[in-house]
């Protein structure tokens, strides 16, 4: 079992406390400099565009009741140089970069591709760059920059189109790092049929308005959609960055993005939420006849899980005060955040998600993440959820290696 950590970098009140960005910030670099000394492989870090606490002003904010910032990460390169500066082995991975926002996929090729050149004049240097991408978790942040309905027929097909779009800007993202040179041209249409929607009078709401737009009449099988990046053949430069040390990683369960992304680059899965059993197995049979060949076999622990860990291993407690103290933080911890996201104390989705942490003694958390995980997986720990109490999140990740790694190997 492979042991990396998440980082959300949540700017948001506990208990009162609401600390400063810079304040934020070198509580994150504490934090990974510990993961990098106890032997967590890989720091994934949560990424954000635009303030959520501004974007609260307009009518469709999607999280009203949140004070703050959902996560301080907005650029995972710039982050990495430094985590880098400060670390001696630890890789370091985005989770998520969303490559629809900030000027698109070629923009988010060509960073990557000099952020790998710069990379690589260490001398020396071993350590990846994991690239976990996929279309943001708000839609403001990719409506901000363009990537919205332009027309009725795409806003009536919206819900069905943007995973299209989605598509298109992984086809054009792969290809600019893959290929010397790409164009428009090239990336497959985006095309929606009957087949594309659950319900038949969905389908037919967007042939209504296509018909209402274009004037075509008669029967319609398909519509074809306008590209959202049109360009002319471009090279994306620099052309000699070294790629080697660069792992690509899709966060989408849509079977369609994990084939497509596989055509162009060794493209391996996240995990980033509660997902049923059977979901991750046919993902793994998938990734077993679809991943690149480049990459060599597809392996279980090529899909990054995520594991909300809530561990007490307080000496001066009991066992069962160990364990019941790490109950009640879970609990504290998960309503608090409910809330904030929410707005409202929904007991059912509280009590769901406290049953779907990992909280205990370390007898208990070893236990609980046996029965969960697969000795061959790859676990992102995550220790920072709704605290800023740098003790707790210090202790938490140094117990895991010193009391629960050693139970599970």
């Amino acid at each position: 079992m492979k042991f990396d950590t998440f980082f959300a970098i949540c700017q948001t009140e506990v208990d009162g406390e609401l600390p400063n960005e810079a304040t934020m910030m070198r509580h994150f670099f504490e934090q990974v400099r510990l993961a990098d000394e106890l032997g967590y492989e890989t720091a994934w870090i949560a990424e954000t565009h635009l303030s959520c606490e501004v974007q609260k002003q307009n009518p469709d904010a999607v999280i009203p009741h949140f004070r703050g910032e959902i996560g301080l990460n907005t650029d995972i390169l710039q982050l990495a140089h430094r985590i880098f500066g400060c670390t001696k082995r630890i890789h370091v991975g985005s989770a998520i970069r969303n490559i629809m926002c900030n000027g698109g996929p070629l923009a988010h090729a060509e960073a990557i591709k000099t952020f790998m050149l710069l990379h690589s004049l260490t001398p020396g240097e071993g350590r990846l760059l994991e690239i976990g991408f996929a279309a943001g978790r708000f839609p403001f942040a990719n409506s901000t920059y363009g990537v919205k309905a332009r027309t009725e027929t795409e806003r009536v097909a919206w819900s069905v189109l943007k995973g299209k779009v989605f598509l298109e800007a992984t086809e054009i993202f792969l290809r600019a790092l893959t290929q010397r040179q790409v164009s428009s041209a090239e990336i497959t249409p985006k095309v929606l049929t009957a087949a594309d929607f659950r319900k038949t009078e969905e389908w037919q709401g967007v042939v209504a308005a296509h018909k209402l737009e274009t004037g075509v009449q008669g029967d319609i099988k398909s519509i074809a959609f306008a590209p959202f990046w049109e360009f002319p053949t471009v090279g994306v430069i620099p052309f000699e960055a070294p790629l080697d040390l660069l792992r690509i990683t899709i966060g989408s369960h849509d079977p369609a993005a994990q084939v497509l992304a596989n055509r162009f680059w060794p493209t391996r899965v996240f995990n980033l939420s509660i997902t049923p059993s059977a979901t991750i197995d046919a993902t793994h049979e998938r990734m077993r006849q679809c991943y690149h060949p480049d990459g060599g076999p597809w392996l279980p622990w090529y899909m990054p899980r995520t594991a909300l860990i809530f561990l007490n291993c307080d000496s001066h407690l009991s066992t069962a005060e160990q364990s019941a103290a790490a109950k009640v933080a879970a609990a504290k911890a998960i309503a608090n955040y409910w809330r904030a996201v929410e707005g409202t104390f929904d007991d059912r989705k509280i009590n769901e998600a406290v049953g779907n942490a990992i909280a205990g003694n370390a007898d208990e958390v070893a236990s609980m993440l046996r029965e969960r995980y697969g000795s061959d997986e790859r676990l992102m720990l995550w220790f920072d959820f709704n605290t800023h109490s740098q003790q707790e999140i210090r202790n938490s990740m140094t117990s895991f290696m010193r009391d629960v790694a050693p139970r599970l190997q």
